[in-house]
């Protein structure tokens, strides 16, 4: 019980290291994350006496949802296309306000600054990018998908551009939501592929890429 008590406090910090930084940016202070979780900064040290180490736990956390949950959920599927668009969905912000979202653009923007920061965005980019791989070097195998480039190539320019798409939707471009996002992504994938992929509207995303509030 103590075990499991201490677990759900250190949880609850991190929730708060995330509501900090995207209200303070990706610098954002100890006493910022004392404030968000209604602690003391002595209480926040208690848990975490290494608040860098809070922080950085904080974006791990964040970016789970874009890579360990949507490889899990894809392996739930076994059609190539539906993995394809699948991946794509669940790659894209649900909308304007989407916290997980937000977070990794105000850790793009610390990047320069902050070379672990830089290290995590591109580790999360190469790890999406081999998790395209996968999908197309499946379709290729089963004769579904004839490639007009190679698969890690076209891996690198789908990542991208749900990166790109990802940042419009939460700048709230006015034409430009997740659904129109991935239409666009899937009119490049389907060149790409050569396969006529189905409406990301007519397929399930799997992955219930749900933009959760910061908790």
């Amino acid at each position: 019980m103590v075990r499991a008590g201490r677990q759900a406090r250190r949880e609850a910090l991190v929730g708060a290291a995330q509501r900090a930084m995207l209200e303070h940016g990706a610098d954002a202070k100890l006493v910022h994350v004392a404030e968000a979780a209604g602690l003391t900064s002595g209480a926040v040290l208690y848990h975490f006496p290494d608040v860098q180490a809070l922080l950085l736990e904080a974006n791990r956390a964040g970016m789970e949802r874009f890579y360990d949950h949507r490889v899990a959920a894809l392996a739930e599927l076994d059609d190539p296309a539906e993995k394809l668009v699948a991946t794509v969905r669940s790659g894209l912000p649900v909308d304007g306000d989407d916290a997980s979202v937000r977070l990794l653009c105000e850790l793009g923007g610390a990047a320069g600054r902050q070379p672990v920061y830089a290290a995590l965005l591109t580790s999360l980019y190469d790890r999406q990018v081999a998790m395209y791989e996968v999908v197309l070097a499946q379709g290729v195998a089963r004769g579904i998908f004839t490639l007009t480039d190679d698969a890690r190539t076209i891996a690198r320019n789908l990542v991208a551009l749900e990166d790109a798409y990802g940042y419009r939707i939460v700048a709230r471009h006015p034409s430009i939501d997740s659904e129109t996002a991935a239409e666009l992504i899937l009119a490049v994938a389907r060149v790409a592929t050569g396969h006529p992929l189905p409406t990301s509207s007519t397929t399930s995303d799997p992955a219930s890429a749900e933009g959760e509030p910061v908790s």
